[in-house]
């Protein structure tokens, strides 16, 4: 099935539109690029479809579309197809409120409570009030939760303002200190540009930055009008050798990127717009912010990732099925970018993406050879440990993800560092870094830096909107994890061994007091439904794809898991005091009592990493 598969992308991308006839000579070597590597990546991690435009001084020199929109029906991508954004649609966000702050009806640095009537952003740090500037640079400080935020139909959706009132995260920092990832808070942007201007936030967006741009075929309304919903690329994901079809990209917060799609063709004529420069532009572009001033930092939403010695501007969008990139070099008016409507085999979408973005810059932009720095001698013991990005949520069952994915720093007698985790790109999983200033490290054979500005920050130029922080010693995954899976595997243990001894006990003629036979039932329904709770985690964690959409939905998968951990918890908390008294009253024999304050001391482990991690519905 895979193979023929395959086979018919293949066949599908031979038949994709030509350049565009105003294509010049001096993008042959970037189509012949292309058209190897984009059929190569859909065939090999099983992606329906894709789109790729490169605009240059002004125009448009390759636009073309590849593979399915539709798999049912067979129908072909091309450049007026509408993909989901994702986060992309951040920079029309920012775009829009910064077209109000030029008309004077929007202040970058007012207090965010000026322009709502609905709700009021708290005063969790008096003086420190949330500014539209923190909004469209991630240092507001929100925590992150997207839990149960969308729908599988947009129509079922509540309106921006209504979800933004209920769903108000806690600050858990102050605005400014530091950077973290928020769509919170560009959903947020997107209300204030509904206050100021007194639209919807799709109308406005409509009106003041797609006609702008001669964005004819995109939207930012929900539902899609029937237009864009006849033409709208399906969003799939690999599955049992074929393609099924993703749900969860729909939802309330429309500004920061659920819902709204834009054509390829409509993204060229954006770049170009950006490109052309002009007072929105050139605020957008402007570094904003940054964690580090030797490392790249953020313009108003839009990124620098510098590449090959050259500055490049970059955002990315991925809701569950649709992935895409885009990069803009306004010092060489180049720009591309690249959309995926399949998430790839483990999630392999969103590095498809860039690493196709970096294969075209290099092309086009190659770098000068350069020999590693010498590296500059230095005591780097005071950077070692465990990371978490500071985005991870502190409150909702997002913070799981955090169990497995903490970034590890080694240091090394030579002033060089090891880093696991630390880059998004799974093929760089460990990273060697060369010292070059104090606190200043540059990849072995790459083009990335990471920093240490202080106070136990991490900075990767990888990833500029959010820094890492550095965990204590009780507060790190690499314990964390142990504890759990210890405690997971003694409770599956218990699961099946407490009836077996049970049966054993009655097959000997041997009898308990009723305490001990209930210690026993409750340890055996707490291990149980502790066993139930690992087995659905397992299988929901196993495919990222699958979760990535049950996170957003919420799907009955995903619910019940806190649900059957709690459970388990109320069942398995007496276990504890009994394991005492079954010492005390002698109990079984002391082999079996052993076992049972084994089951005690596992069970506590094991629930306290789930209290830590919002596992549990407490």
């Amino acid at each position: 099935m895979k193979k023929a598969l395959a086979a018919a992308l293949a066949a599908l991308c031979l038949q994709a539109a030509p350049l565009p006839a105003h294509a010049s000579a001096g993008t042959d070597d970037l189509a012949e690029l292309i058209d190897g590597a984009v059929p190569a990546l859909l065939a090999e991690d099983e992606i329906p479809g894709a789109a790729v435009v490169v605009v240059a001084n002004g125009k448009a020199v390759f636009s073309k579309g590849y593979g399915l929109a539709d798999v049912a029906s067979g129908r072909p991508v091309d450049t007026e197809t509408p993909f989901l954004t994702g986060s992309l649609a951040k920079v029309f966000t920012a775009e829009a409120a910064l077209r109000l702050v030029q008309e004077g009806k929007l202040d970058l640095r007012a207090d965010v409570n000026r322009y709502l009537t609905a709700f009021r952003i708290e005063d969790s740090y008096p003086g420190r009030p949330v500014t539209l500037e923190h909004l469209l640079t991630h240092t507001a400080g929100f925590d992150d939760d997207l839990v149960g935020l969308a729908e599988e139909n947009p129509a079922d959706l509540p309106s921006l303002v209504e979800s933004l009132k209920e769903r108000r995260p806690p600050r858990v920092r102050p605005p400014g200190s530091r950077i973290a990832y928020d769509n919170y808070a560009l959903a947020l942007a997107g209300h204030l540009v509904e206050t100021a201007s007194g639209l919807p936030y799709a109308r406005y967006v409509a009106e003041q930055v797609f006609a702008a741009h001669g964005m004819t075929g995109s939207t930012a309304a929900l539902p899609h009008p029937s237009g864009v919903a006849e033409r709208l690329a399906r969003g799939y994901r690999p599955e049992n050798g074929g393609q099924t079809e993703q749900k969860g990209q729909y939802a309330p917060w429309t500004p920061s990127g659920t819902g709204p799609a834009v054509t390829p063709a409509d993204m060229a004529r954006y770049m170009i717009g950006q490109l052309r420069g002009g007072p929105v532009a050139e605020l957008m572009q402007e570094r904003r912010f940054t964690a580090d001033d030797r490392m790249p930092g953020m313009g108003y939403v839009l990124e620098e990732r510098p590449r090959n010695g050259r500055r490049l501007l970059y955002k990315d969008g991925d809701v569950p099925g649709y992935h895409s990139a885009m990069a803009l070099m306004p010092d060489q008016d180049f720009g591309v970018y690249v959309v995926f409507n399949g998430d790839g085999t483990a999630g392999a979408a969103p590095w498809d993406a860039q690493r196709l973005l970096d294969q075209i810059i290099d092309r086009r932009f190659p770098a000068s050879p350069a020999a590693d720095p010498a590296p500059v001698t230095a005591d780097v013991s005071a950077y070692a440990g465990s990371y978490r990005s500071a985005r991870t949520s502190r409150t909702s069952l997002m913070k799981a993800a955090a169990l497995f994915s903490a970034p590890t720093v080694e240091a090394h007698a030579d002033g060089t560092l090891t880093t696991t985790g630390l880059s998004p790109d799974p093929e760089r999983w460990t990273q060697h870094w060369i010292p070059v200033a104090p606190g200043l490290f540059q990849e072995r054979g790459g083009q990335a830096r990471i920093s240490f500005p202080g106070d136990g920050v991490l900075v990767s130029s990888a990833l500029p909107s959010e820094v890492y922080e550095r965990l204590p010693w009780y507060d790190a995954p690499s314990l964390h994890l142990p504890l759990f899976a210890a405690g997971a595997l003694v409770l599956l243990l218990a699961a099946l061994g407490i009836p077996v001894t049970a049966a054993v006990r009655r097959v000997r003629g041997a009898r308990s007091a009723a305490p001990a036979r209930l210690a026993a039932l409750t340890a055996w329904a707490g291990a149980v439904l502790a066993t139930a709770f690992l087995g659905g985690f397992a299988l929901l964690m196993a495919d990222p794809n699958v979760s990535g959409a049950a996170l957003p939905l919420n799907s009955p998968e995903l619910a019940v898991l806190p649900v059957l951990a709690t459970l388990a918890l109320i069942c398995a908390a007496p276990v504890l005091p009994a394991a005492v008294l079954a010492w005390r009253g002698r109990w079984w024999s002391p082999v079996l009592r052993s076992a049972y304050s084994l089951i005690a001391v596992a069970a506590l482990g094991f629930f306290a990493v789930a209290f830590a991690y919002n596992l549990l519905l407490f």
